[in-house]
């Protein structure tokens, strides 16, 4: 009985300081990547800024006419 008990705390410390080693060495796993969720139109940032663009000032062609200006 008194070798089993030896034995498993043999097992036990020499695991205990494996894992101290690999610890202090610094080496971890790999963090886990998120799986990549779709995007939607509303979610591109380049859409966004090309929607924002088109809504707050349409393009003027050149040969436009000039908009009354406002006297106040």
């Amino acid at each position: 009985m008194l070798k089993f008990v030896l034995v498993v705390v043999a097992i036990g410390l020499l695991v205990y300081l494996t894992v101290r080693v690999i610890e202090r060495r610094g080496i971890k796993p790999a963090p886990r990547r998120p799986d990549p969720r779709p995007l939607g139109p509303d979610d591109d940032p380049d859409f966004l800024w090309d929607l924002n663009k088109k809504t707050k000032k349409p393009k003027r062609q050149p040969d436009d006419p000039e908009p009354p200006s406002e006297v106040a």
